[in-house]
């Protein structure tokens, strides 16, 4: 990305944050809603963290909602039933673009605010992503097992069908390896928002002797289950590249058998989500509903690049704490 787009992107929202010392104040019985899928993992919950400590900066209620475990639907049902509640505003990171874009639409007609937070509904009138250049940071974990794998290898990469996030990394992935005809992703694996099943396809994979050269985890939860089974069978030699900075994950960095992990800020998304959400609160314009992507003098960003940062051996340290 051209860093002068970068230095105008930040400004341009900072100052769209600040707001001037004339605005109107928050009052204590707004309440804005973060909601996700699988509520309890540590991506999420760390999220939540900076959503929560954003809240109580702003001196309003928060509330994160959303399965406890992968569900697609059972997210849209639970976005649904918080849009009867009329909330303030809310963060929301879709499971699934295109089930949850009639309930985003719905939202914003009804005149709440809505911001996509990790994974994006582009298709929706939600009104800005705020996260990670998911291409981007398929490209940085790409370059990292090209090198590992001295360009020649087989891989198998595990996933979520449906997440916007995931689909926008695999193709970063494929776009650095398109320059590497001799290493070939073999496999792609929906492990469906469940761990359980990266570790059953591992474990089939070693006791049929079909583990490939590299594994890709595109998603928070697979690296250290891949890393598991490869500990476990006692398998050597194996390059794995993981997504984000779970305990877990980290610790398997410094045990050697995650060679590097893509990390993420959802704490920053969460934090700066129910932030960006409270200004538009105070400075609402006369409508919500119409295409900000292609308005030049529109009052926000199209989207806020959060960051990532490639982990390994040399910095997990200073990572992990």
């Amino acid at each position: 990305m051209n860093m002068k787009f970068i230095t105008a992107l930040v400004l341009s929202t900072a100052l769209f944050l600040c707001g001037c010392s004339s605005s109107p104040s928050h009052v204590s019985t707004e309440k804005y809603f973060l909601v996700c899928t699988n509520t309890k993992i540590p991506y999420w919950q760390e999220a939540g963290s900076g959503f929560f400590a954003a809240a109580r900066e702003l001196h309003v209620q928060a509330e994160m909602v959303g399965p406890e475990s992968y569900d697609a639907n059972a997210e849209r049902d639970e976005f649904r039933r918080i849009v009867g509640l009329k909330p303030a505003g809310i963060l929301v990171s879709p499971g699934n673009a295109e089930i949850l874009k009639p309930e985003i639409d719905a939202a914003i007609a009804a005149g709440i605010p809505v911001i996509t937070i990790d994974s994006d509904a582009p298709e929706s009138n939600r009104l800005f992503f705020i996260g990670t250049n998911n291409f981007q940071a398929g490209q940085l974990g790409a370059r990292r097992l090209a090198e590992l794998l001295k360009g020649k290898g087989t891989v198998t990469v595990f996933t979520i069908m449906g997440q916007e996030n995931l689909k926008e990394r695999l193709n970063g992935y494929k776009s650095v390896l398109e320059g590497y005809p001799n290493i070939k992703i073999a496999d792609v694996v929906d492990m469906k928002g469940d761990p359980r099943v990266t570790f059953d396809t591992m474990m089939d994979h070693s006791a049929k002797n079909r583990l490939t050269d590299a594994y890709v985890a595109l998603e928070s939860l697979s690296g250290s289950e891949v890393a598991e089974v490869l500990d476990r069978n006692k398998v050597e030699g194996k390059v794995v590249v993981a997504m984000d900075t779970a305990a877990n994950t980290l610790d398997w960095i410094q045990k050697g058998k995650i060679a590097a992990t893509v990390m993420q800020k959802p704490y920053t998304m969460g934090y700066y989500g129910i932030k960006a959400l409270g200004e538009i609160v105070l400075q609402k314009p006369a409508t919500l509903n119409q295409d900000y992507a292609i308005d030049p003098h529109s009052p926000y960003p199209y989207f806020v690049d959060t960051g990532t940062l490639l982990v390994d051996q040399g910095n997990v340290a200073k990572i992990k704490r």
